[in-house]
């Protein structure tokens, strides 16, 4: 049988029996049966689904403007061990800021290493453990949670494939009442050249916890081809507060989809950021669902698209409860014949009277090739609320420009300074300053 995830031939001849094969014996931790029977079973079950719904098409509303070309799989092989050596050697890369709870590092959807840096958390009851762990050690809070949220934006076909494939990943559980002070980080490899990840982050903020972590979705090797389906699920409970930041670093030849989904309880605060830098075709689905009163979701994102890049990227901000809030501020920036796409609700359920909600796309194009494309939109379905929306395109504004050209800036430098200081205002709004500082400095890596 073929090494890719899927062929055409593969799909033609699968039988009952071989899709079970694939599923619960090929990969590295099903074969060695270290997940429970009814985790197998739901994987089996998204290897179903994912053979029997549909490719997406072009024709497809939540598809529109994508390049749907870009989407064949059949030539990325199944996740692969990766050698000591390159082991050891990720595991030093894996450090973005010095001072935090706890971390781990993930290469091909292996665990290389978990830390948490402080036994009193431990001792408070935080639970930071790899999915093969808390499959059979928490299994109870896991599978209550676990890809529970409907995929809505289009890629119910890679949440399947994900569900079918996903053998590692985090999950993390941080008990009421607890506050943990500083970020916890956690970094996903991809290594080797066709490989294939599927990344996956669980986290659960008890009532009035709160809590900062960071994915990094990295390749080792810059040119080689890859292909990553990361799913990420974010509950908090009541009064709990959030920051997550996915920062999406993979190969400029990887094709990428990342679903988000983060459920917003009862006075809970989520604040999450996208930063999108490197793969070829990158997309990702976030939706935020307020389902207690008195809740907030801010969604930022911000893109740095160069080359022939395509960030395409569909939100749902949806408010079922009264009295909720919601804040997207979406900033990307385009150059040579770089692409984007934003395709954007706002959703009020009926009887979520008095939301409060604002949704703002803002795109800087650095080249006439350059191609931006929003689609906000609106759905109110109760009363006394206040809901606006926008989507803006402009280029560099030459009376700024020439100012710092004849201030003796290169205008290279000077754009550099301008386009940074419009993606700066989304960076800004994470409230810790380290990881502020990192993202700045990532930005100016793209940028040089």
């Amino acid at each position: 049988m073929s090494t890719g995830i899927i062929s055409t031939e593969e799909r033609e001849r699968l039988n009952h029996d071989e899709a079970g094969l694939i599923v619960m014996g090929g990969p590295d931790a099903l074969e060695n049966h270290a997940f429970a029977d009814w985790f197998r079973q739901l994987q089996f079950e998204g290897w179903e689904s994912f053979q029997q719904l549909p490719m997406p098409a072009r024709t497809d509303e939540a598809w529109r403007f994508a390049s749907v070309k870009s989407l064949d799989i059949s030539a990325y092989s199944r996740p692969l061990p990766v050698p000591d050596a390159t082991q050891s050697e990720l595991i030093e890369r894996s450090v973005a800021l010095h001072d935090v709870a706890g971390r781990m590092v993930f290469a091909n959807d292996q665990l290389l290493k978990r830390e948490i840096l402080s036994d009193t958390l431990r001792s408070k009851g935080v639970i930071f453990e790899p999915i093969e762990k808390a499959v059979t050690e928490h299994a109870d809070i896991f599978r209550s949670h676990f890809m529970t949220q409907d995929v809505v934006l289009g890629s119910k076909k890679f949440a399947a494939l994900h569900k079918a494939w996903v053998k590692s990943g985090t999950f993390l559980y941080i008990p009421r009442d607890l506050e943990v002070e500083l970020p916890i980080e956690i970094y996903h490899w991809l290594h080797g050249d066709g490989g294939s990840t599927f990344p996956h982050t669980l986290l659960i903020a008890g009532e009035n916890s709160r809590v900062t972590l960071v994915d990094y979705f990295e390749s080792t090797d810059e040119n080689a081809s890859g292909f990553a389906c990361g799913v990420n699920d974010l509950f908090l409970e009541r009064g709990a507060k959030l920051t997550y930041v996915n920062v999406q670093n993979w190969s400029r030849k990887t094709l990428a989809l990342q679903i988000n989904s983060t459920v917003v309880g009862r006075d809970a605060n989520a604040v999450s950021m996208n930063v999108n830098l490197g793969a070829s075709y990158a997309r990702s689905e976030s939706v935020s669902r307020l389902v207690g009163e008195g809740g907030r979701s801010d969604m930022l994102a911000v893109s740095v698209a160069e080359g022939e890049q395509e960030f395409d990227q569909r939100t749902l901000q949806d408010h079922q409860q009264p009295n909720t809030a919601s804040d997207l501020l979406y900033k990307n920036s385009l150059a040579d014949k770089a692409r984007t796409i934003f395709a954007g609700l706002i959703r009020v359920e009926p009887h979520a009277h008095k939301t409060d909600a604002y949704q703002k796309v803002r795109n800087l194009l650095l080249s006439d090739d350059a191609e931006a494309n929003s689609m906000p939109g609106l759905e109110i379905l109760a009363d006394e609320v206040r809901c606006t929306h926008g989507a803006t395109s402009g280029q560099i504004d030459e009376e700024e420009l020439y100012y710092m050209l004849s201030r003796g800036l290169t205008r290279q430098l000077a754009q550099q300074l301008i386009v940074f200081g419009f993606l700066n205002e989304v960076i800004e709004r994470v409230d810790n300053d380290a990881i502020g500082e990192h993202l700045a400095a990532r930005l100016h890596r793209k940028f040089a």
